[in-house]
């Protein structure tokens, strides 16, 4: 797709794992990141492992605890043969404003990964100044797919008070000198394109940016606050191609905007095949401070090192600066993947 003109150098600065890493558990994680990118990493994640290897879908495990809330009546059918896919809804009579949510697991997980972090941190396995990174998905993420479609705008300010709830547990018990919060942004994108039912008002940009603004809001000035806006990867697959990078100008440059706090990074994907300069074109007018690093997921393990320099170049033609990563995160791929997954990350840094 290459209009073979000649791009600007791009100007490669770091990279950057987007949360989901395939490897047995934390410590595997952030023994091999360092031992594959050492201080390219601005911050690590735990990998999202154990019950959460499939993003939100263990959630439905702790919906499934709640009292006023009940599947849907029809026959069950699972995903990945472990997750009840039915939905949710409201049972008769009760008030979203009533239900009293379970440990959602965010918190115990980033606790009890930290203090792995921090041991393997104090031994050097983990370059100094590097962060831990722990990734929230944004209620949408999980009212979305899981909430039949009439409760949703009910359920979400209920869902978003307890996953804030389970956000400040993380502020409370990590030093704010090592943490970094990434809020995974997907849902909205399958709105912002048509593809779900929008609870969100007649403008659905603006309860975007609402809703971003409030999880900038509820991570503190001396904790780093990024995002990772999302086409979904259910079996590396995106919910819908993009375009181009509209839609996604769109909401970074609403963030931008909005955030009353500085946003340290944003991470946004790149299709396999678009490595034109027209898919980066609507970037181009975003206003991006020096102080707010951008991720771009040009890496794509087909075809490696060539492939990100021609999204690389394309790319070049719209943003001055930019680090990479891979397109959504990787723990749901094939774990022999994983090393050289990393060490493609290093090589894409090198290239130029």
């Amino acid at each position: 797709m290459s209009t073979g003109k000649a791009a600007p150098s791009p100007d490669i600065r770091g990279a950057h794992l987007v949360g989901s890493v395939n490897l047995p558990d934390a410590e595997s994680v952030f023994r091999t990141v360092s031992a594959h990118l050492g201080d390219r990493m601005h911050r690590i994640p735990d990998g999202e492992v154990g019950e959460r290897f499939y993003w939100v879908q263990f959630q439905t495990n702790r919906l499934d605890r709640m009292a006023g809330i009940s599947r849907i009546p029809v026959e069950p059918f699972f995903l990945r043969e472990v997750f009840d896919g039915r939905p949710f809804r409201l049972d008769d009579g009760v008030s979203a404003d009533d239900l009293v949510f379970p440990d959602l697991g965010y918190a115990e997980s980033a606790l009890d990964s930290y203090a792995v972090f921090r041991e393997l941190r104090e031994e050097g396995v983990i370059a100094p100044g590097t962060r831990f990174q722990v990734s929230l998905p944004t209620p949408a993420g999980v009212v979305g797919p899981f909430i039949v479609a009439e409760d949703r705008a009910a359920f979400e300010p209920a869902y978003e008070r307890a996953l804030f709830g389970e956000l400040q547990r993380i502020l409370d018990g990590i030093p704010h000198e090592d943490l970094a919060i990434q809020w995974d942004t997907a849902v909205e994108f399958a709105l912002l394109e048509g593809r779900m039912p929008s609870w969100f008002g007649d403008d659905v940009l603006a309860g975007v940016v609402e809703r971003a603004t409030r999880q900038a809001a509820a991570v503190p000035a001396d904790v780093q606050v990024g995002y990772h806006l999302c086409y979904g990867d259910v079996e590396e697959q995106h919910f819908v191609q993009p375009a181009d990078a509209g839609h996604l100008a769109d909401v970074l440059q609403g963030i931008l905007t909005s955030a009353p706090r500085p946003v340290t990074w944003v991470h946004l994907p790149v299709p396999i095949e678009r490595d034109d300069a027209e898919y980066f074109a609507p970037l181009a007018a975003v206003d991006v401070p020096e102080e707010t690093e951008l991720f771009l997921g040009l890496i794509h393990h087909e075809d490696g090192v060539e492939g990100a320099r021609r999204r690389a170049e394309a790319a070049a033609t719209a943003l001055q600066r930019f680090g990479v990563g891979t397109e959504c995160g990787f723990g749901r791929g094939p774990s022999e993947r994983t090393p050289g997954l990393l060490d493609l990350h290093a090589a894409v840094a090198e290239a130029w």
